[in-house]
Order: C-alpha cells, then sequence, then structure tokens
C-alpha cells in the first residue's frame, strides 16, 4: 500500500474547522504558522543524529501542527462510520505511526541538500488559509507546496497539502477507497496493511 508515501513533508488533512475570521483581516498569521513551522522541522532534523531520535521529536511535532485525527477520518470516509469503536482506535494510533515514518522517509530524502523555502501572501479560499510556497532543493526544480491551513489563528493546525496542484488528503482518500473495495469493504484489511507499514 504506497497511499501515506505520497504525503510530501507529511502535513494534510481534514474537517473540523472553525470559521471565526473577520472577511478582510490580515492572514499574516497563517504565514508566520508554516514558517515557524519549518524553522522547527529543521531544527529537529539539525539536532538529532538517528532515526529513532527524529521519531521521537517528530511524533509530537507532527500531531501539533497537523489535525491528524480529522486528516485519518477524512482519509476513511463513509468506512470511518461503518468501523467499529475498536477498529477506530486502532486505526487512528496506526494512522499516527504511518504519517510519522512518512515524513521520516521524505525528510531523507532532502538531509544532504540545501533547501531554500520562499512563502508567499496567504489567500482565504474554498473556507480556509491557503499558504503558497516555492521550495527549491539543490540538483531539482522547484516544486510549489500550498498548506492549507484551519481558519483558527490562536490554533492553526494543518489541514491539507497541495503539492502541483494534487491534493495530497484527496489522493489518500481515494487510494484508501480503492484499497477497501479490493478488499471487499473489510476494514480489518486496511488496519493490518498499516500495522505492516509502521512495523
Amino acid at each position: 500500500m504506497t497511499a501515506t508515501r505520497r504525503w510530501l513533508l507529511g502535513g494534510i488533512a481534514a474537517a473540523g474547522m472553525r470559521p471565526n475570521i473577520v472577511l478582510g483581516e490580515s492572514l499574516e498569521w497563517a504565514a508566520a504558522f508554516i514558517r515557524r513551522s519549518g524553522e522547527e522541522l529543521t531544527s529537529i532534523m539539525a539536532n538529532t543524529e538517528t532515526a529513532e531520535a527524529r521519531r521521537r521529536l517528530l511524533q509530537p511535532f507532527i500531531d501539533r501542527v497537523v489535525d491528524v485525527d480529522a486528516v485519518a477520518r477524512f482519509c476513511l470516509g463513509r468506512y470511518w462510520k461503518q468501523a467499529t469503536p475498536i477498529e477506530q482506535q486502532d486505526y487512528l494510533r496506526l494512522f499516527h505511526a504511518a504519517l510519522t515514518k512518512a515524513v521520516l522517509v521524505r525528510l531523507g530524502d532532502y538531509e544532504h541538500n540545501e533547501v531554500r523555502v520562499d512563502v508567499e501572501r496567504p489567500e482565504m479560499r474554498d473556507g480556509s488559509v491557503h499558504v503558497a510556497t516555492m521550495v527549491e532543493r539543490t540538483g531539482t526544480p522547484p516544486a510549489r507546496v500550498t498548506w492549507v491551513v484551519n481558519l483558527d489563528p490562536n490554533n492553526p493546525r494543518i489541514i491539507d497539502l497541495i503539492a502541483e496542484g494534487v491534493s495530497l488528503r484527496i489522493t489518500v482518500r481515494s487510494d484508501y477507497n480503492a484499497f477497501l473495495v479490493r478488499h471487499g469493504n473489510n476494514i480489518e484489511a486496511l488496519i493490518d496493511a498499516l500495522r505492516q507499514q509502521v512495523a
């Protein structure tokens, strides 16, 4: 199963937005949140020497900057309500672990490269704040990545990530749905696949 591996640098996800932004209000807080998160991620990479040490620091970081539970529920789609409480609990736990592992793998691609990220002016779009960035890495063409942030300046969280025009939460949900259809809508099959992925 390849779904979670596609999550570029990890952020992605879901619903649960609180529309408390006054129209026309400055959205600089969203850009500042993305800059701050990027700096913290860079610090984690620079100050840890082993994958296990990074994993221990990345887990709480990801849980703080990404609305992971909402991401997970969105990606499971209509199957979320069909899952038993135990299946929901197992799925959420494994989803958190799989996301952290995917971010670790992705960060490894950037470890020995000079990376520059330009943060552009945020825009209100589709009930959320879109913060476009241009990521430049030595030896590769620039990539446009848009971070989608909820509407709560007091507790900003990443709710989706759009890489070169492709929404990663929608891609993952499509992959999960296709997997479940192939496996007779058996949620335990998806949970087992996630378990193997994080093993």
